[in-house]
């Protein structure tokens, strides 16, 4: 296991969001949109996606038109103010969406736009295979999948499996009980494909001791970063977690990729 305090970034970074929008709880029958909004490789599109406990409120970032991959990024629990217009998870996206691959983000059921009633975990799961189908059948690109706190042990039991997921990305890991909450990490065990794992030095639900020894257990390629002086939702170190996230993928993914292009 490898731990350091932050990386270098080499590319050069998006625009930063100016502030954190928190998603109203409400259900809506809302008719599908598109938003065209400039960015470096195409646009923004807003759009809704069937899901099985109605429609998922959705931004997707476009990516460049020869994309060797396309990410799905998840939000923090929706019960406590988690959107898909989460800081932790904007800044992910646009870590992802520097290489030109194209990163969608959705609200889980109830959160925001998205129709439905929060499930604890179990519904959430199936959101998140929903969108990954919808990734595939839109790009027929190998996935990434990336997820903070609540999106994290959501997604990575859906993504690990998953064999178009090629690899993952967990912030924020909550291996500590929150409340009445506990997650089981059990499944990591059997994850074979490259696994990144970001948190923060004084992440309260994420004592370092408790992550190592979870990340430790794990088999191969994986890599733990934990970044100084960061609390669970990284504030004041988002730069430092865009760069750890472009840092890895850059050795994990492109350089993989220019030397084997995946078949698709």
């Amino acid at each position: 296991m490898t731990t350091n305090s932050l990386f270098a970034g080499k590319i050069q970074l998006q625009p930063r969001c100016s502030k954190q929008h928190l998603g109203a709880k409400r259900n809506t029958f809302g008719c599908y949109s598109v938003m065209e909004v400039s960015t470096q490789y195409s646009s923004i599109r807003s759009l809704f996606i069937d899901g099985p406990a109605g429609r998922l409120e959705a931004l997707l970032n476009m990516g460049a038109e020869h994309a060797t991959y396309a990410a799905l990024v998840c939000h923090p629990h929706p019960l406590y103010g988690g959107t898909l217009h989460n800081k932790v998870v904007f800044h992910t996206m646009k870590a992802l969406n520097s290489f030109g691959y194209p990163v969608l983000r959705f609200n889980f059921r109830g959160a925001g736009l998205s129709q439905g009633e929060h499930d604890h975990g179990d519904g959430e799961a199936e959101d998140v295979r929903t969108a990954l189908d919808w990734l595939d059948r839109e790009f027929h690109l190998p996935l990434i999948f990336a997820g903070f706190s609540f999106g994290a042990a959501v997604g990575l039991r859906v993504g690990c499996p998953d064999a178009r997921v090629r690899a993952v990305i967990g912030l924020g890991l909550p291996v500590s009980a929150i409340d009445d909450r506990v997650y089981d990490f059990e499944f990591l065990a059997s994850c074979v494909k490259p696994k990144l794992f970001i948190s923060g030095d004084r992440d309260q639900f994420g004592p370092r001791a408790k992550l190592e020894k979870v990340v430790q257990a794990l088999p191969e390629p994986k890599k733990l970063v934990i970044i100084q002086g960061a609390d669970h939702f990284f504030e004041g170190r988002l730069r430092e977690l865009r760069d750890t996230i472009e840092a890895w993928v850059k050795e994990n993914l492109v350089e993989i990729t220019r030397a084997k292009p995946h078949p698709l």
